[in-house]
């Protein structure tokens, strides 16, 4: 009957300290959060179009380029050596300015987005913080696909554990 008594004072014990273990932490979703907030969804919007802007600028540079190339091509043979080299030049400078376009457009539309969007996950962080807080959770950790640790309240035993391994601090 003692170990019964026992035994059954382990496990409530131990039951009560691991229901405070998980209710001290939470989880949440992160990118699914981000993903469904207004200003994420205008923020996309943005980018599409500016993606649109660059894709037709680029569209209508390629086409010149081909157009010329095909002139250039068809009336080789009948311009001199020294008009063809330069109409050489000239596709060569096109080509370089595409290419220079592509990246140009590439790196503003990177730029933009993370103008954007850092404002919206501060956003996101501060309210995932606030409501953390106000619920009592000293950990919220990010469920989405390599997530981390968005909220850490917690105690940390770095020191603890440095004295503990004699490493200095």
């Amino acid at each position: 009957m003692k170990n019964i008594k026992f035994i059954l004072f382990f496990f409530l014990l131990a039951g009560g300290i691991f229901t405070y273990g998980q209710t001290n932490v939470a989880h949440i979703d992160r990118q699914k959060l981000v993903s469904e907030m207004p200003e994420f969804i205008a923020a996309q919007k943005q980018l599409e179009k500016l993606q649109k802007t660059y894709a037709t600028e680029l569209e209508s540079t390629m086409k010149e380029f081909q157009s010329k190339m095909e002139n250039y091509s068809a009336d080789q043979a009948n311009q001199t050596d020294v008009t063809n080299q330069a109409r050489q030049k000239e596709l060569e400078s096109m080509q370089q300015n595409i290419t220079q376009y592509r990246q140009t457009a590439a790196e503003d539309l990177q730029k933009k987005q993370l103008d954007l969007m850092e404002p919206i996950l501060e956003k996101a962080d501060n309210a995932i913080t606030k409501v953390a807080k106000e619920k009592g959770f000293s950990y919220v950790l990010d469920a989405s696909e390599g997530g981390s640790v968005i909220v850490a309240a917690g105690t940390d035993l770095t020191t603890a554990v440095k004295q503990e391994l004699g490493v200095d601090n």
